[in-house]
């Protein structure tokens, strides 16, 4: 089977999101040969290069959405006016109820294909002027309303980047044409081209969302101004109906992904959640050992932000020391990119120097602090794993998690954990582990306190715990829940996609009846084309790579 690979801003780059679990995905059905197509973000991303490429990846496309457009040609006055017909539609659409965001978006894509030149013209004044109409019509929405030229100037140019793969080169019959299915790594801008692909040619789209692509979104467009984040929130929650109101299945990686999804219109009928696939041989040694770490020791591990709380963490530490004066907290992790992040750790630090002076036993003694910040990669903690080993419990402290990847790792090291209750923690968890109300530092400290004084409970709420994490969240059952819903797709959908109706779908009879009897004579206009997986007695290909820009 053939596999069109929709990525943004991950796999395969070596930076992103999405890098880790696609490249897992891939390297796991080797059966299967892989198309990627990768919408970039940013110029350091692609300094940093792909990851290394296993021998089922076939071609590799990818186009930049962070460069400026490249110029082009103006639209004549037919032209002219037929952009501006749906654009229209898609600005009434995003200031007012969203009936007609289909109609816009797929009569964009369509004069994007035959004409060229959409970059230019959604830039346009002419562009803004319709944009602006949309915001002042009656029943638009009031915080658009109040949307000046400056805002509107801002939307026009995010609106033209997230739809800039409506203008790419991919949707022709040896491109995304030419693929048994489309599989997009995460909802949005990755799966305009699905899209397009089901709309021009008839290909099955499955969507995986391991976040929450709305409340990223709505957390990237926290600089702008009410008008411009309320535009933007409008036409990605447009975006994200359309996506799923198309797509053949739609597999979340978590309950609290599903009913986001659930909210924004998706059928629970194609909904199937597959869980994330992680690598469970790195934490062998420590969950298999016989260690169980440092009994006075609480471990937290992660990127340092504010989202994570350590405020909390710090000051119910304090109240754990109050009670268990041996304890320490061992805070290991990276501050999160850009100076918000390093700002943060300093802060923490900060707070952790003013709770627990450097205690000393005399005079002449050096004293030492009973919280640590630490780096994967230091003496203390060479390797991930490593990290864990040195404590017998691991706290979580968020305030906004969606999959806790920290909190699956810690379960396959068999650690008892404590950890509050967002996003998909309890799901995770399953009642192996102590979960208490998120910004609640009495709770969280009582909770650790009661394990660190019961070593019998924390050995049981560790086994238990690798037990569910080797059930669940393993490479093996992603690769095997993937595999399976790729062949249920492929045998739901016939072969023969390339005439199509309006909607997209396969159009009923468009194909005589002697195309589907066997034999020499029947003539290949009339059969259609052959299924990749369906070839024989060709050789590999070599991975082929191009760039489309």
């Amino acid at each position: 089977m053939r596999i069109g690979l929709l990525t943004d801003g991950g796999y395969p780059y070596a930076t992103g999101e999405s890098r880790l679990w696609c490249d897992r995905l891939v390297r796991g059905l080797g059966g299967h040969e892989f198309d990627v197509y990768a919408l970039s973000r940013s110029a350091h991303q692609e300094e940093c290069g792909w990851l290394e490429l296993p021998p089922q990846v076939r071609r590799v496309r990818t186009a930049p959405l962070w460069t400026a457009p490249l110029g082009g040609r103006p639209y004549g006055r037919r032209d002219r006016n037929r952009f501006l017909g749906h654009f229209r539609e898609l600005a009434a659409a995003v200031c007012g109820d969203g009936t007609e965001f289909a109609a816009g978006l797929y009569g964009l894509a369509g004069l994007a294909a035959e004409c060229g030149g959409l970059h230019t013209a959604l830039r346009s004044e002419a562009a803004v002027r319709a944009l602006e109409a949309a915001c002042r019509a009656p029943g638009a929405n009031r915080t658009v309303q109040s949307a000046r030229v400056p805002d509107l100037l801002a939307f026009a140019d995010l609106l033209e980047r997230a739809l800039r793969p409506l203008s790419l080169d991919w949707y022709t019959a040896d491109g995304l044409g030419a693929v048994d299915l489309c599989h997009a790594a995460s909802g949005g801008t990755a799966s305009l081209p699905g899209l397009l692909a089901k709309r021009f040619f008839g290909v099955p789209l499955l969507v995986t969302e391991y976040g929450v692509q709305l409340r990223a979104h709505y957390i990237a467009g926290g600089a702008e101004r009410a008008p411009v984040r309320a535009l933007l929130a409008a036409f990605h929650g447009r975006l994200a109906a359309e996506v799923y109101g198309q797509a053949a299945v739609i597999t979340p990686g978590n309950i609290h992904a599903r009913r986001w999804q659930e909210r924004c219109g998706a059928d629970r009928a194609r909904l199937r959640t597959v869980y994330p696939g992680m690598e469970a041989t790195r934490f062998a040694a420590v969950g298999e050992g016989t260690d169980s770490g440092d009994p006075d020791t609480l471990v937290w591990v992660g990127r340092i932000e504010p989202a994570k709380d350590l405020v909390s963490l710090l000051h119910a530490f304090a109240e754990i020391r109050r009670e268990e004066t041996g304890a320490r907290l061992r805070i290991v992790g990276a501050p999160a990119q850009g100076p918000e992040g390093a700002a943060y750790l300093a802060h923490c630090r900060a707070l952790a120097a003013q709770l627990f002076p450097d205690e000393a036993a005399d005079a002449h003694a050096v004293g030492s602090n009973p919280v640590t910040f630490e780096e994967i990669g230091g003496p203390e903690a060479p390797e991930l794993a490593d990290a864990y080993a040195g404590g017998a419990v691991v706290v979580l402290s968020s305030v906004v998690e969606g999959f806790p990847v920290s909190l699956v790792e810690a379960m396959f090291c068999g650690r008892a954990t404590v950890s509050t209750d967002v996003g998909a923690v309890v799901e995770v968890i399953g009642g192996t582990g102590l979960v208490v109300p998120p910004r609640n530092p009495r709770a969280l400290a009582d909770a650790c306190v009661a394990l660190l004084r019961d070593p019998q409970r924390r050995e049981r709420l560790g086994a238990a715990a690798r037990a569910r994490a080797l059930e669940l969240f393993t490479v093996e059952q992603n690769v095997t829940a993937f595999n399976a819903i790729y062949l249920d797709l492929i045998s739901h959908c016939p072969v023969r996609r390339t005439p199509v109706g309006e909607t997209g779908d396969p159009r009923p009879f468009a194909y005589p009846a002697e195309a589907y009897v066997a034999g020499s004579w029947t003539a290949p206009a009339a059969t259609g084309r052959t299924p990749s997986w369906a070839e024989s007695g060709s050789e590999p290909a070599p991975a082929h790579r191009e760039a489309a820009v």
